[in-house]
């Protein structure tokens, strides 16, 4: 049994987001393509078998490290295993900005099902790991599974898919977005007709939105004048409910050239999208 072993965990874009409706538990009903970029936070795993339990090397800033997803997804391993395991130490390098619309948090989780079921030796399955993930938030099946997807429901109904890989600029706004807040605001545009995955980034890509933009805008300054500097070099969109935003371009080149010309200022990165995640292109050359 190896003692150690570090993984990536990967951001995601929604690169569209539509909502369709509303279920009666309030939940809302989504439409989205994610995929994964070459870029994202990274964690080590060390086995100790002489220390039972899970220890977080150092804790997330304001996240009670019994509330991270790291922790949660560890100790939902042992609960389903129901043997004793070998304590686990866990350490974050952390590159992704909270509450980003990147999905960090759940891909944090997603690595660590993933990371100890490898060392640990469990032998469980994609479908056993995702089932798992799916108590710990919507967006962690599609991490777990590791292909880009057209994803419905909540987000946990995966179809995969192939967008194109391009490259993107990623923009942080110097503001946090509470989730909870945009999902609840009267202005919500909840009927977005149901498209097919097929058709999804087929031809005029100006078909395809997201949903949660216009309240974004209007409650977040700092997210409109992001948006209105970077749709100046062509389409630009929030992930998720943001507060982060992406440009998509064809090259490495053209994305670097639009970061260099950035505000002073400005937080974010440049990264490729990619269909397969880093996590499990990672998995598969331990193998």
């Amino acid at each position: 049994m190896s003692l150690g072993i570090t993984l990536p965990s990967p951001a995601k874009l929604n690169l569209f987001l539509h909502i369709v409706g509303r279920r009666p538990d309030g939940y809302h009903e989504l439409q989205t393509l994610f995929q994964f970029l070459d870029y994202g936070d990274e964690l080590t795993f060390t086995l100790t078998p002489e220390q039972p339990g899970v220890r977080l090397v150092e804790s997330v800033p304001d996240v009670p490290d019994d509330d991270n997803l790291i922790t949660r997804a560890a100790k939902a391993l042992m609960e389903h295993n129901g043997e004793e395991l070998p304590g686990v130490t866990i350490a974050i390098t952390k590159r992704l900005p909270m509450g980003g619309g990147l999905g960090g948090g759940s891909s944090n989780a997603a690595t660590t099902l993933l990371g100890l079921n490898y060392l640990w030796n469990l032998d469980l399955s994609i479908d056993q790991l995702a089932n798992i993930g799916l108590d710990l938030g919507a967006d962690v099946p599609v991490f777990v599974r590791g292909h880009a997807a057209f994803g419905e429901g909540v987000g946990e109904k995966l179809t995969n898919a192939n967008p194109p890989e391009d490259w993107f600029v990623v923009i942080k706004p110097a503001c946090n977005i509470n989730t909870g807040k945009i999902f609840s605001e009267q202005g919500l545009t909840r009927n977005t007709p149901r498209i097919k995955i097929a058709p999804a980034f087929e031809g005029d890509a100006s078909r395809y939105r997201n949903d949660c933009e216009g309240v974004v805008r209007e409650l977040y300054p700092e997210v409109n004048q992001s948006l209105e500097w970077l749709s100046k070099f062509g389409p630009a969109r929030l992930t998720g409910t943001g507060a982060c935003i992406f440009g998509r371009f064809p090259t490495e080149s053209a994305a670097r050239i639009i970061w260099e010309s950035k505000p002073s200022g400005v937080t974010g990165f440049v990264a490729k999208g990619v269909n397969v995640s880093p996590l499990h292109t990672k998995l598969t050359e331990l193998k």
